[in-house]
């Protein structure tokens, strides 16, 4: 451009002398050597002026010692790096030769193309067409990344899927796994320890087991995968109870007041009284133990008996209910447990005899995986069982204690947490993975004789000759006591139904109370007189939803009391 301009002066420049002409021709001859693209040269005119040759005011302007011409100063320095001389006259030029000039501020003159409407107009132009198309740009940039955005949405949906897919597929694996662990013995104590505990035709085969050097028998132990099965469970139930509502089924208040007497049933020997009922609530079957030595299974809704397990040879203190109803478990003060297989007829049949308590088995509780249960007995242990094979996995002595043995024994509803009751008025709580007594509660007077978790996990209720107490569970303390009878009449029974709503006990007599919280006052809703006559109730049941009373006395009648006009067998 500067060029250009150079160029278009000199050659107006036809007037002047000839000196003018000579310098001219000098000038174009540097110029179209492309030496002073950037450089200004200010020569003096007819007026006495400084004119810019090239038409732009210099930023740094430096002025030359020896030939007095106006040079840019960054052009100047590279050009005296490079060749060493003044680009006009060529004389031999340096910096030091250069002397640096102070100026004002300077204003720029304002461009050719904003001197008219038009020009501007065109600039206007130049400036939408830019602005639009970084617009456009900017919209194809949103579009890929929106469509990045949905592809990695997509493949982290993918991704959620598969790793979903791979946990259930882990989740059996371990599964399998575990049922295979216990399926196959995992070591030659083991197997010995199987091998004693096999069956032939409900008896137990020839034993030979192992000892340890403290002489006692050599139990596999709660091993990894039957804990992290226990855990499984516990995590699902527990998330279960926090989405749990009672059920518009469950029998209200008002009805539950005008429970009577629906039907009595003499399931045992007329001089034999009943120890322990359980329901099944599914097939809606009550198991009734004895101390006639049998126990019975019943058929509540046609009032039959469907099952007279004879086997024990002294009374039956404990009988429970396992998974649909096809397996029954037996305690006996004969210091055995009996598994209980149903037949096609529907006849029980003994599948194992368990001999591992050397005293009376007073309590049998069922884990809520069904895969697992534990005996207490009155020689202060406990065994855990795996239910398929009938082994005893551990069996627990309490060595801090002095020798009270179990009396009564129940799992808490998440399963890992066991509840215990003493002959010596103490209620020990254990956790079941390790086998550790974490907590023990004192207070009762006799022996606990019964015990019960409410379906909330929350609380604990126990019996024994004072009373009944409840247990707060998160703070570990006793918060209500119930002494409804004198000293001389034990509470022998205490159940939570298993909505959590309504708490029944007995003695003398049979008594509902109403659960609330641990402010507000339980209230009793119904007292049933024990219409046995002998003022030994002895165990208490709740139907499905409450909607009748299994209760078991030592007259040897089982009655079931209930809201008049419901569906049931008539008194037998």
């Amino acid at each position: 451009m500067a060029a250009m301009v150079m160029e278009q002066r000199c050659a107006g420049v036809t007037e002047r002398g000839v000196e003018e002409e000579e310098e001219t021709t000098a000038l174009r001859q540097w110029l179209h050597c492309g030496l002073a693209a950037e450089w200004a040269w200010i020569c003096e005119n007819e007026d006495g002026a400084f004119q810019v040759v090239s038409g732009e005011v210099p930023e740094e302007p430096v002025v030359s010692k020896k030939s007095g011409l106006l040079f840019e100063k960054r052009l100047i320095e590279r050009h005296i790096s490079d060749f060493g001389k003044c680009p006009v006259t060529g004389e031999p030029l340096s910096m030091d030769d250069v002397v640096p000039i102070k100026t004002g501020k300077i204003v720029k003159p304002r461009p050719v193309q904003a001197a008219s409407i038009p020009g501007m107009l065109g600039m206007f132009q130049i400036e939408w067409d830019g602005l639009m198309l970084s617009n456009f740009a900017l919209e194809q940039q949103l579009h890929t990344a929106r469509q990045e955005l949905s592809h990695a949405l997509y493949q982290h949906d993918a991704a959620c899927r598969v790793i979903a897919r791979l946990k259930k597929e882990r989740d059996e694996a371990r599964s399998l796994l575990a049922q295979a662990e216990r399926q196959i013995p995992m070591s030659a104590s083991t197997a010995m320890a199987v091998n004693a505990s096999a069956l032939t035709n409900g008896k137990r085969a020839a034993e030979n087991e192992e000892m340890g050097p403290d002489g006692k028998k050599i139990r596999p132990g709660i091993v990894g995968s039957i804990i992290e099965e226990l855990a499984d469970c516990n995590a699902a139930l527990s998330q279960q109870r926090k989405k749990r509502q009672i059920l518009p089924t469950l029998a209200p208040i008002d009805a539950m007041e005008r429970y009577t007497q629906l039907s009595s049933h003499p399931l045992h020997n007329t001089k034999s009284g009943i120890l322990s009922v359980d329901i099944h609530y599914p097939k809606d079957l009550i198991a009734t133990g004895g101390t006639d030595t049998n126990a019975v299974v019943f058929d509540r809704p046609s009032g039959a008996t469907l099952s007279i397990l004879s086997g024990h040879s002294k009374k039956v203190n404990s009988v429970k209910f396992v998974a649909e109803g096809e397996i029954l478990v037996t305690g006996s003060a004969d210091k055995t447990v009996r598994v209980w297989q149903a037949s096609e007829d529907g006849n029980y049949n003994c599948r194992n005899i368990l001999k591992d308590h050397t005293a009376e088995v007073q309590a049998v509780t069922i884990h809520a995986t069904n895969n697992y249960f534990v005996t207490a007995s009155l020689d202060n242990t406990w065994c855990f069982y795996e239910l398929s094979s009938g082994l005893c996995l551990t069996q627990v002595t309490d060595t801090s204690e002095a020798e009270e043995g179990y009396t009564s024994a129940a799992f808490h509803p998440d399963g890992l947490i066991l509840g215990t009751g003493t002959s010596g008025s103490i209620v020990k709580i254990w956790d079941v993975k390790s086998q550790a007594n974490v907590a023990r509660f004192d207070g009762h007077a006799g022996a606990v004789t019964a015990i019960s978790f409410s379906e909330n996990g929350y609380f604990l209720a126990t019996a024994a000759q004072d009373g009944v107490k409840l247990w707060d569970l998160r703070k570990l303390r006793n918060f209500r006591t119930f002494t409804p009878y004198d000293e001389d009449t034990p509470t022998r029974s205490v159940e939570f139904d298993h909505s959590g709503s309504y708490l029944a006990l007995g003695g003398s007599d049979i008594r509902v109370y109403q659960v609330a919280n641990v402010k507000s006052e339980w209230n009793c809703i119904k007292t049933f007189p024990d219409l046995s006559g002998k003022d030994k109730v002895t165990s208490v049941k709740f139907g499905p939803d409450a909607k009748y009373i299994a209760v078991g006395a030592m007259d040897h009648n089982l009655r079931i009391f209930g809201l008049p006009g419901e569906d049931g067998p008539m008194e037998s």
